[in-house]
């Protein structure tokens, strides 16, 4: 096709081995190359930014293979379809590609493409939070692994973070008394004062232990792990009989180089005969509409809130990232790569 655009690309030049700066991605301009059959082409709208790309930038064991060096950097993106040789893509349909990139367009093949459906009350960047892989992460990490009861006592780390937030509000939904730990006295009076949890832990200022046994008297029955260690350790060390941990992320130590330590008295597993399950949101591609469906119903009954913190122009997304690690982020964090159609 005459006259493709020209696509701007941040490539992975070297791997990190502790933060991540200008060093390790570069951003290239590059030509999109003309459509062969079935392919699509996707300008990206919204990129997700997450913990897990400083995994996928290095080669230690992980879920995906990691980014090549050479390679665009991998992201979760959502934009419209600008061409289609596909028969099941018209240009101006709103889709998300199942692999894509730090990059302004996408040329994807139509098979790995999923439409969103989007309902007309909710905003566009909704789909890369509450009702994207973010909601999901959420809905199923509690649901399945966790696995809440009425009356339960259930503690989430990164409690004000995008999955973290939604984890203890789908919490209260089914009758637990929800306990987050985040950074910072703003933070946790979101979390008590608009999202409904029973209490905050803010892990920069209180004593964590001592502040899980003053709002946990009786112990903790579900523990949902995003940060990892001594945070983790501290509620792990807390887990009833018959506990669950549902361990989501790890991003504490996602900079440190080799192993990632686990908590230190494995024996409680036995001991407490603890269920410890860790997970991706991939594991439950196939039941994606399901939790869509549960997690419409509740955006739309009002019964859910959450916070998109948006960086504005792919230029920005390597300084974005960095925020994540900082915890300057307020909610699920992203960058407008364009304008929304």
């Amino acid at each position: 096709m005459a006259n493709q655009p020209q696509n701007r690309r941040w490539i992975l030049r070297k791997r990190p081995e502790a933060d991540i700066t200008a060093d390790h991605l570069e951003l290239v301009t590059e030509p999109v190359p003309d459509l062969q059959d079935d392919q699509v082409l996707v300008r990206n709208v919204y990129l997700s930014l997450d913990p897990t790309h400083r995994l996928w930038m290095s080669d230690r064991e992980q879920y995906l293979p990691p980014v090549q060096v050479g390679d665009v950097m991998r992201g979760g993106t959502l934009g419209v379809v600008e061409q289609s040789r596909s028969e099941r893509f018209q240009p101006g349909d709103i889709v998300k590609p199942m692999v894509g990139g730090w990059e302004a367009y996408t040329v994807a093949d139509g098979k790995m493409v999923r439409p969103v459906d989007r309902h007309p009350d909710i905003p566009l960047s909704a789909y890369m939070s509450v009702l994207g892989a973010t909601g999901i992460t959420a809905y199923f990490g509690l649901l399945d692994i966790g696995q809440p009861r009425p009356g339960e006592t259930l503690v989430v780390s990164a409690a004000a973070g995008a999955v973290g937030s939604i984890v203890g509000q789908i919490g209260k939904l089914k009758g637990c008394r929800v306990v987050g730990i985040a950074g910072g006295p703003e933070k946790c009076r979101w979390l008590t004062d608009e999202l409904g949890f029973d209490a905050a832990i803010d892990y920069r200022n209180d004593d964590v232990p001592a502040a899980l046994d003053r709002f946990c008297p009786d112990g903790v029955d579900i523990q949902f792990e995003n940060v990892g260690g001594d945070i983790m350790d501290a509620v792990y060390n807390r887990l009833n009989l018959n506990g669950r941990l549902s361990l989501c992320g790890m991003i504490s130590r996602y900079n440190d180089e080799g192993v990632m330590p686990g908590p230190r008295d494995f024996g409680r597993v036995l001991m407490k005969r603890l269920t410890v399950k860790g997970f991706i949101v991939l594991d439950y591609q196939k039941r994606f509409p399901e939790a869509l469906e549960a997690l419409t119903g509740w955006v739309t009954a009002g019964q859910l809130q959450w916070k998109n913190h948006v960086v504005d122009g792919l230029d920005n997304a390597l300084d974005g990232l960095s925020l994540l690690f900082s915890g300057g982020n307020d909610g699920k964090l992203m960058v407008k790569v364009s304008d929304e159609p």
